[in-house]
């Protein structure tokens, strides 16, 4: 068989059930969950990935104890089965939309702690300019909304780099960056204290994200250079809504966004404790695929978040409050000096 009529024979052998049994395999490594998730009985998945095998002349899958691993040619495979069937339910969602009058759609994957407000704003005006356009927002941390980018299960998404090597895959383009600050409820017996110390702080509860996400790698990057260990009563939340629940039911400390507080703070449910973390998060900003241009609704909300952001700049009503007064005077060297 030459080379063209092997492309012709795979062309007409392969089939959008056989893409989406390839990815239900990649996620779940296992074939009865996948059979479970393109709704065919075990069996009937076994013989589906063996004519698909047999279709590419090459085994996708090694199968061990550990399960279902790709192999070098099944990761390629993987990748464009994942691409093309996110196309495709992208374009019948799309033209479902369409049919039903409607004009399109736009899923967004944001970091729900950076400049929530940046957000809102710009998908109100969207909503505004364009009533009609159905819009998703996905995601919670930069980990999710990068694999979300990556899974093509998003158009774009706002957010930030978390490797040295993603720079490869995506383009960013930074909005604003991000400040952080101590928080405790309003209730809190260190709410009132003028003065305060990170060791101090090592006694009390603490609510803080996964290790993985940078806040996190700031934290601890903060306690090395203090000499202090990771706090023993700690309780870890990917999820910033959950983080402002918790703080509000017990006296906890975390360290969250300022923006993200801003409006809890004026609402005097939150205090921002008068010490200094050290510095800011790395810029968050649009991330997108490279090499892949955007459709025109996500090219509109793009210049939208443009419009909206105020690039490296930090706001002052959180640290309006009588405690942050104090922090201005209390300068990073607080931190330092607990080393």
């Amino acid at each position: 068989m030459n080379h063209h009529t092997a492309v012709v024979s795979l062309v007409n052998r392969l089939k959008f059930k056989h893409l989406a049994l390839l990815v239900a395999l990649d996620d779940a490594r296992n074939v009865h969950q996948a059979a479970d998730v393109i709704n065919v009985a075990q069996p009937s998945a076994s013989r589906m990935l063996s004519d698909i095998e047999e279709a590419f002349g090459f085994r996708l899958f090694e199968r061990n104890a550990r399960g279902m691993q790709p192999t070098a040619l099944g990761v390629v495979t993987l990748a464009y089965a994942r691409r093309a069937l996110s196309d495709l339910t992208r374009f019948a969602e799309d033209l479902d939309v369409k049919r039903r009058g409607g004009h399109g759609q736009l899923t967004v994957g944001a970091i729900m702690g950076a400049a929530p407000d940046l957000l809102a704003h710009a998908v109100a005006m969207l909503k505004t300019e364009r009533p009609l356009l159905h819009v998703r927002i996905l995601g919670e941390t930069s980990d999710q909304v990068v694999q979300l980018l990556h899974r093509r299960d998003v158009d774009l998404a706002l957010g930030r780099l978390t490797t040295p090597l993603q720079h490869n895959d995506f383009s960013f383009e930074p909005l604003a960056r991000e400040t952080l600050v101590l928080v405790v409820r309003a209730r809190h017996p260190l709410a009132r204290h003028e003065h305060i110390t990170l060791a101090e702080l090592m006694d009390w509860p603490w609510v803080a994200q996964p290790i993985t996400s940078p806040a996190r790698e700031l934290f601890e990057g903060e306690l090395a250079r203090a000499g202090l260990a990771t706090p023993m009563n700690l309780t870890e939340s990917a999820s910033i809504f959950a983080t402002l629940q918790l703080l509000e039911s017990f006296d906890a400390v975390a360290m969250l966004p300022e923006s993200v507080v801003r409006d809890h703070v004026r609402g005097k449910l939150l205090v921002v404790l008068p010490l200094e973390i050290g510095k800011s998060l790395p810029g968050f900003g649009v991330l997108t695929r490279k090499n892949e241009a955007l459709a025109e609704p996500a090219e509109h909300f793009v210049g939208l978040l443009r419009r909206f952001s105020q690039p490296f700049k930090v706001d002052d009503p959180v640290h309006d409050t009588p405690a942050a007064k104090s922090a201005k005077s209390t300068k990073s060297a607080t931190v330092a000096g607990n080393s």
